[in-house]
């Protein structure tokens, strides 16, 4: 395959698909597999030059996504329909480039985004062995509508510094959840939670539902519990932290 370049450099916007569950996360690390690395890796292997792939979002290691928005810029000129078809299949299964458009130059993903769609899925009965890994089995009982009491007890703006990971030191720990909505999905017997917002703090959604889940199994009386943990801004607290598994990155929003 020939490749023309070009003198300027080309940006590209990608949308992109993964499993998290082999990776250390998306952002490239030495000696640890990531996806941005084996997007890296597999370009390279393709067109013979290097490229650094910029996400949007930096999901943790496990963590799954469906809607994450990258850029790569190159001086390479390459047709997107082929840039995709052969970059798809130098990939591993688990990672699939779901498009590609030609953009501006000056387009960086971390800038000018709006909104932000996660979900969180759990199971409160022993899952399917071909959909464990995308959720979370909480086998303790709890009052489903109770839980969604809870969840929009997040909702709003609020300083979430006890609802993210102890090794974030941001100094900035007001955020502003726009929505959390509770769905049940028959076809995989599975709950979803569905969170958005402008931006979050490291393990913030995860704390969030481990907390929220934690509350709910124990019932009303230890709302109070919780509220006493938001106002203590201390993430060193004993609410749980949701695994990794149940998460994904679904959509991005863009100005």
């Amino acid at each position: 395959m020939i490749f023309c370049y070009s003198k300027n450099m080309n940006t590209y916007k990608l949308i992109i698909a993964y499993d998290g569950t082999n990776y250390s996360g998306w952002q490239a690390q030495d000696h640890k597999p990531s996806v941005a690395g084996a997007l890296n890796a597999a370009f390279k292997k393709v067109f013979k030059t290097d490229i650094r792939v910029l996400g949007a979002s930096r999901t943790d290691a496990g963590v799954h996504a469906l809607g994450q928005v990258a850029r790569i810029q190159t001086d390479l000129a390459i047709p997107t329909e082929k840039l995709k078809w052969a970059w798809n299949n130098a990939l591993s299964p688990d990672i699939s480039i779901r498009s590609i458009q030609q953009g501006d130059n000056n387009f960086n993903p971390f800038c000018n985004v709006t909104q932000k769609t996660y979900h969180y899925h759990f199971f409160t009965e022993r899952p399917s062995p071909f959909f464990q890994r995308y959720g979370y089995f909480y086998p303790y009982k709890m009052d489903i509508e109770f839980l969604r009491t809870v969840l929009q007890t997040f909702v709003g703006t609020h300083d979430f510094a006890s609802f993210r990971s102890s090794e974030d030191v941001r100094t900035n720990t007001i955020r502003t959840i726009d929505s959390i909505t509770l769905d049940y999905l028959p076809r995989y017997k599975a709950y979803r939670i569905t969170v958005k917002g402008q931006k979050f703090l490291r393990h913030m959604i995860r704390r969030i539902v481990g907390a929220s889940l934690s509350i709910a199994s124990q019932g009303s009386a230890a709302l109070p519990f919780l509220h006493k943990v938001f106002a203590a801004r201390n993430p060193r607290h004993t609410l749980p932290n949701a695994p990794a598994q149940g998460l994904l990155l679904y959509k991005i929003i863009y100005e």
